[in-house]
């Protein structure tokens, strides 16, 4: 199975200081005080008919960086992430989230995996092994900080009485199950005005990655990496996830949700 993902990126923007601005800000309020604690009366400036309307002195430095609209363009370096881009922009407050079923691999999967990378890299597709593997539930959508616990709390209370489940990796069983879940975590989201899952949905365990589109490149070997599958040891390679556990990853946290045996 080939997946593309579709991938854009904006342009990071610079903020301006107003160091200068804040310093004479500090020292006429400074100075404004000590007259006050002199007793002397505080000078105001007649005003004139040439003065327009007075603009808005700018907030300090301090209290700007405390509500950064963007995190350091470092961040957004696809360098830093494989050639990768985001497919949106990272902000301070806002956590990339998804929910999801893990995939543990055994050792002969390893073995096969190895053998697909190595197959593909023949054909001159270089390819990149998940860091981890799992079958998605959901897409990955934005969540501010303050929806976080709200949301795995829905999403626990929507989880409650879901039967457990084993998939195999051409989910030849278990999808009418998976439907029922993704129900259930599209109530979650729509609650939170996410957006929900695929209309038709393509179950399947992501193995590997590489930058730009080689869906050509990847179709004239399909048929001897589905060979690998096929033939990997005398007979077909079977993937089962234990289905035992509903995850969501937001940003560095991961949440777990136990379904009834």
């Amino acid at each position: 199975m080939l997946v593309g993902y579709s991938s854009s990126s904006e342009d990071d923007g610079e903020a301006g200081g107003e160091a200068e601005g804040d310093k004479n800000q500090s020292e006429t309020t400074c100075r404004k005080c000590q007259e006050e604690d002199d007793g002397l009366p505080t000078r105001k400036k007649p005003k004139t008919e040439e003065e327009g309307p007075k603009s808005r002195l700018p907030l300090p430095g301090c209290v700007l960086a405390m509500f950064p609209d963007e995190v350091d363009s470092q961040t957004e370096d696809s360098s830093l992430h494989g050639g990768r881009i985001r497919s949106f922009k990272h902000e301070r407050g806002n956590w990339a989230s998804y929910v999801y079923f893990p995939y543990h691999p055994e050792e002969e999967f390893g073995e096969l995996l190895d053998g697909i990378l190595s197959a593909a890299g023949a054909r001159g597709v270089v390819l990149t092994a998940q860091d981890e593997f799992h079958l998605s539930l959901s897409q990955t959508v934005v969540l501010r900080h303050h929806w976080i616990q709200p949301f795995t709390q829905s999403l626990k209370s929507s989880l409650t009485g879901c039967k457990r489940t084993f998939l195999g990796m051409e989910v030849s069983t278990g999808h009418a199950q998976l439907l029922d879940l993704i129900r259930t975590v599209d109530r979650t989201m729509t609650e939170f005005r996410l957006e929900t899952f695929y209309k038709d949905p393509s179950f399947h365990v992501s193995l590997a990655w590489c930058v730009g589109d080689q869906t050509v490149q990847m179709e004239e070997c399909m048929q001897e990496l589905q060979s690998l599958v096929d033939d990997h040891e005398d007979r077909p390679f079977v993937l089962r996830l234990d289905c035992s556990e509903l995850r969501c990853r937001t940003g560095n946290k991961t949440f777990r949700f136990p379904l009834e045996s």
